[in-house]
């Protein structure tokens, strides 16, 4: 009766990952609590997912991805991009090659991070819309994690479930035989038919995506005008204008992200984000005098009055503590002192109304804040860069802490991989020792560190205890070795694969991994085989979430810059999944026999 319970709530729980209302950490905690509160897991065990080392080793991943891209360490492999290389598929190669081999060793995301911009950029150089590039270069972060057992989570959650069935986890290398063979083919389907499958949805890739020069003004309070002494919030309430003003100059300093509660003195100069015809009123009504529109925001020569000012495109992550939530709810200009300029959602700029807009995973802001807090912008608001007004991507680090960075990174890479010490405890020093150094603070160690993904991982861990402890996991083997009596094993090792890319392209990947690593362990036991093909086969089919949004993250993060609709993924991403199950059960087989 117990496993049907523990089914029951599974199932509730994956109806909660796919509906997406409650976020994925709070779907996993409350199947957790009900899976104690009908025994299946004891009280005194509920939390014991979190001291997995994958669930550590995930975490110091995360801090050291955020220091290789905050000090530009790795930048070097940007530099190597070819922009004058006049073919298509070749531009598509150059960029999900290095995309891949930068996610085999760090987080998926992050290595989305490092070549988005770039990829944005190419695509704009070369007259060709974004959406050719964005998903190709997401897709290729998915392929590379599969080399390594850092590349990605589900890796490292299925080293964990061998280390607890034949006392040794995988090597670090282990996975990288089958991996680079499935990496190769889709890299080349990639740039063979990237550009083909994808649709063609930005037609003015020519411009920036909100053309907000349009739309920023200079006026001058004078003698004349109406609102002298009148704060910022008296001034909108009494004209009722759809204006924004966004900074204030006086006495040659700048006010950046001004106060409701700021006075408009005389000779100040407001810089205003409005519609022609709004800032047509503004003038008529107020007194104020027009200065100048600001034209071209890339022109910012050392007289201008905007210098120190940046103007970026950012894309809102799942874990962004702007989700669910409006400008005006979170007090964006008090809290992060940074301005919102505009909004746009699958690919529809929306200009007005902003304190009101409710914010999404995948939604594009156009912000306005300082040159110099820019990485600490993109840590607090949990979002990655875009296309970015005349500014560097990364902090401007000596090169002396670059080097020292991807020397640790790659000291730590050989420490694991010859097996002197174990992953979660090189990764874990290797954190630390770049707080110790100096090139991360200690505010940024905790920011670097996705929390919600840690408490999902330690509480869905449970999830497989439960179905192990319950009998579920030997119940779910047994009906597939029934199956599998008029199947030759190779079938099935197929089917396992199969089932799990469906699920993980309708849940987290890591969640797909947990809950099919147990089925694959029984299924082994039962069947009388080695496990390792089995687990080989859910790390590959965990990473394959290719055909929907919501698979993975970086499929979510380039749903808004490339314009890309539901549907679209399924277009590249299911000949790209039927070539993996295709191409990797074999290569399984060849280097992990049955």
């Amino acid at each position: 009766m117990q496993q049907y319970l523990v089914f029951a709530i599974i199932g509730f729980s994956l109806f909660l990952f796919v509906d997406g209302r409650l976020r994925y950490d709070f779907v996993a905690l409350l199947g957790l609590i009900l899976l104690v509160l009908i025994g299946a897991i004891d009280p005194s065990d509920t939390f014991n997912g979190f001291s997995q080392p994958a669930v550590i080793t995930v975490a110091a991943v995360l801090v050291i991805s955020n220091a290789l891209i905050r000090t530009g360490a790795i930048d070097f492999l940007v530099i190597y991009l070819n922009h004058n290389i006049k073919s298509l598929p070749l531009k598509l190669l150059s960029l999900t090659a290095i995309t891949a081999i930068v996610s085999a060793f760090m987080n998926n995301v992050g290595a989305l991070a490092l070549i988005m911009p770039i990829a944005i950029k190419v695509a704009k150089e070369s007259e060709i819309s974004p959406s050719k590039f964005l998903m190709p270069v997401a897709f290729a972060s998915l392929l590379g994690g599969m080399m390594t057992e850092i590349g990605t989570p589900p890796n490292l959650i299925i080293s964990g479930f061998r280390e607890e069935a034949l006392g040794e986890p995988f090597a670090f290398f282990d996975f990288f035989p089958v991996g680079i063979g499935i990496t190769l083919i889709g890299l080349l389907f990639l740039s063979l038919f990237g550009a083909r499958l994808t649709p063609n949805r930005s037609s003015s890739f020519k411009q920036d995506l909100f053309n907000i020069e349009n739309y920023l003004s200079e006026v001058l309070v004078t003698n004349n005008c109406k609102a002298i002494g009148k704060t910022l919030r008296d001034f909108q309430k009494i004209y009722n204008l759809e204006i924004n003003v966004i900074s204030v100059i006086r006495n040659d300093k700048k006010i950046i992200a001004p106060l409701a509660n700021e006075q408009m003195l005389l000779n100040d100069i407001l810089i205003v984000k409005a519609y022609p015809s709004e800032l047509a009123k503004l003038i008529e009504k107020t007194g104020l005098i027009l200065i100048g529109a600001k034209t071209n925001l890339n022109d910012t020569d050392k007289n201008s009055q905007t210098q120190g000012l940046a103007f970026v495109e950012i894309v809102l992550r799942e874990d962004s503590p702007l989700i669910g939530r409006t400008a005006m709810d979170i007090q964006l200009r008090n809290r992060y002192n940074v301005n919102l300029i505009a909004i746009s959602r699958k690919g529809t700029p929306a200009i007005r109304r902003l304190k009101s807009f409710r914010f999404k995973s995948g939604d594009i802001l156009l912000i306005q804040t300082t040159e110099n807090s820019l990485n600490d912008t993109y840590a607090k608001l949990r979002c990655l860069p875009l296309a970015e007004r005349g500014v560097s991507m990364t902090s401007k680090k000596n090169a002396k802490e670059k080097h020292l960075t991807l020397f640790m990174f790659v000291a730590a890479i050989a420490l694991t991989a010859l097996e002197i010490f174990p992953v979660q405890i090189v990764f874990v020093a290797t954190a630390l020792s770049y707080v110790i150094l100096g090139i991360l603070t200690p505010r940024e160690f905790y920011e670097a560190i996705e929390w919600p993904t840690i408490i999902m991982l330690g509480a869905l861990l449970q999830y497989g205890e439960a179905l192990q402890l319950s009998g579920g996991a030997d119940t779910i083997a047994k009906s597939l070795v029934y199956i599998s009596k008029f199947m030759p094993n190779e079938l099935v090792l197929f089917s396992l694969m199969f089932f799990t890319i469906l699920l993980t392209n309708l849940i987290n990947n890591s969640a797909a991994a947990i809950l099919m690593a147990p089925i694959a362990l029984s299924l082994s036991q039962f069947m009388g085989v080695s496990p390792d093909p089995l687990l080989m086969g859910v790390c590959v089919a965990s990473s394959s979430a290719f055909m929907t949004p919501i698979g993975h993250q970086s499929n979510m993060l380039v749903m808004g810059p490339g314009g890309y609709h539901f549907r679209d993924y399924a277009k590249l991403g299911f000949p790209l999944t039927l070539l993996i199950l295709i191409v990797g059960a074999p290569l399984i087989l060849f280097f992990w026999p049955l």
